[in-house]
């Protein structure tokens, strides 16, 4: 008997080129750009491609979208690199916001709420969304009406640094809501 082994591993899907170079480039007419940066004009797509191989650049468009497409002459491989650098500085810049928690509770006073406010203050100082939780356990559980009123105090004393991202919400014996910083 013959064993099969089944590969699930998932295919890399080939990336298409962000830039079309040299005879990649397929419209009639295109606007140019030289080394310097200096716009040339337009000009037949195989006249700059003759001008590009004459100086020893290679042709990149570099702005496929625009009427007629802009083009520019580079050296292909300093020009690929430059971009991959740039659009790993890019994805390094982007920074994932997180969801912080802060716990209350029915029977909380003034000044505990006041400790719970300053620590969701840190939070929204570094950019954080705040998820404040209520657990409601034995009887708090038939005084719904109270937990909510604590949410209401909390976020009044909020209300000038945040704003309210997703309402009061309720699972089970939980209560929350998220606000997040303005």
């Amino acid at each position: 008997m013959r064993i099969r082994r089944v590969s699930h591993y998932k295919k890399r899907q080939q990336q298409k080129p962000l830039f079309r170079v040299n005879e990649k480039i397929n419209v009639p007419r295109v606007r140019v750009i030289d080394e310097e940066g200096e716009n040339i004009g337009e000009m037949d797509t195989k006249e700059a491609l003759r001008v590009a191989e004459e100086r020893g650049y290679d042709l990149i468009e570099v702005s496929p979208v625009a009427k007629p497409p802009v083009c520019r002459f580079d050296n292909w491989g300093s020009f690929n690199y430059q971009e991959q650098k740039k659009r790993q500085k890019q994805k390094a810049n982007v920074k994932a916001v997180e969801v912080k928690g802060v716990r209350l509770s029915v029977g909380m006073k003034e000044h505990d709420l006041e400790v719970r406010k300053n620590q969701a203050l840190k939070f929204f100082d570094k950019g954080h969304k705040v998820k404040i939780e209520l657990v409601l356990r034995g009887r708090e559980k038939a005084h719904r009406d109270r937990a909510a009123g604590v949410f209401k105090t909390f976020s009044a004393m909020l209300s000038e640094q945040a704003i309210i991202d997703t309402p009061l919400q309720q699972q089970g014996s939980k209560m929350f809501l998220i606000l997040q910083p303005k």
